[in-house]
């Protein structure tokens, strides 16, 4: 699950940090990236985990409802939506229980923001589309949890409020992580029962070894990289860029440098992205003209082995889309 675009955000977040500590341990400030990746993967987790909290919360309120309408001789409300059957395979899922035996937390613990959250889900249109369509099948059940979650969940400032709360590192990881989560309920299938398996933490080493190369090289040569970028730009004052600029570049750089597989054109288009959300609002043009410019100087100095694409014409904003 945690792949490239996560672990540049990390590492841009990381060195900045690493510079902004008086106390420059690259050791220390490697671990720290690396917690902060798994901290990715246990809000993929986390999120799964609100479908069964919701579902549970369904659940409790419907078997006091049943209870009342016996006592009162009235009809019993539906069961469908308690018991959705893509709900109940993922409250069985073997991975997402261990993760859940792990935690000190719950959701349990914010009853409050589940019921909340429940009613809103009851009172749309889609939930009450759902409970009278006859079509009683388990790709309706799960077809109905990936609309809610895409319209209730995504996008829910009470929801990342609580989590900011919860946890610093969520801050910036929550729109990535949306997109797995989605990815996961449109893989699930009845016939995997529990043993349905979700996205692993990493798809290989090769990841965690992109992750820990691209950080030291970017720490551990930043001298050398910046004598690039004043070469490349005819000395240009460094004093006059935003500090976020120059560790965006450097970034860049290292991955120009260290990773020959990476198309030059990839990694111009994934920093000058990067640069929309955390530089300034100019930044992002400047910014991928500056690394073009360093790739073609490079590859004149011989100093980089790559063929050089045209890079993509910056758009206001972040380009990229949720699933």
């Amino acid at each position: 699950m945690i792949n490239r675009e996560i672990i540049r955000i990390k590492i841009v977040q990381l060195t900045y940090a690493y510079y902004q500590n008086g106390n420059k341990n690259i050791d220390t400030a490697e671990k720290e990236l690396m917690f902060s990746l798994s901290k990715a993967y246990d809000l993929y987790n986390l999120l799964l985990s609100l479908i069964v909290g919701i579902t549970k919360e369904a659940r409790r309120r419907l078997e006091v409802l049943q209870a009342k309408a016996r006592r009162e001789g009235k009809p019993e409300p539906s069961p469908k939506f308690a018991f959705n059957r893509f709900a109940l395979q993922l409250e069985n899922n073997k991975q997402l229980c261990e993760f859940q035996e792990t935690q000190k937390r719950s959701w349990a613990d914010e009853a409050e923001f589940v019921g909340r959250l429940l009613e809103m889900m009851e009172q749309s249109q889609t939930y009450k589309d759902y409970m009278a369509d006859e079509n009683d099948s388990y790709e309706a059940d799960r077809e109905l949890w990936r609309r809610f979650y895409r319209t209730f969940i995504q996008e829910n400032d009470d929801l990342d409020q609580l989590l900011e709360e919860q946890s610093l590192y969520w801050n910036d990881d929550k729109e990535v992580v949306d997109t797995f989560v989605l990815k996961t309920i449109k893989r699930f299938e009845e016939k995997n029962g529990a043993k349905q398996e979700l996205l692993p933490e990493y798809e290989s080493e090769e990841e965690k070894d992109y992750a820990r190369k691209l950080f030291r090289a970017t720490i551990m040569n930043a001298d050398e990289y910046q004598r690039y970028m004043s070469e490349a730009s005819f000395n240009w004052d460094f004093s006059r860029l935003a500090y976020m600029d120059v560790i965006i570049m450097q970034i860049a750089i290292a991955e120009m440098l260290t990773f020959p597989s990476i198309p030059l054109s990839v990694t111009i288009n994934e920093f000058v992205d990067l640069a929309k959300i955390y530089s300034t609002p100019r930044s992002y043009g400047y910014i991928n003209g500056m690394l073009d410019g360093i790739a073609r100087h490079l590859i004149r100095q011989r100093r980089l082995l790559k063929q050089i694409d045209a890079p993509k014409k910056p758009t206001q904003g972040n380009d990229n889309t949720p699933e």
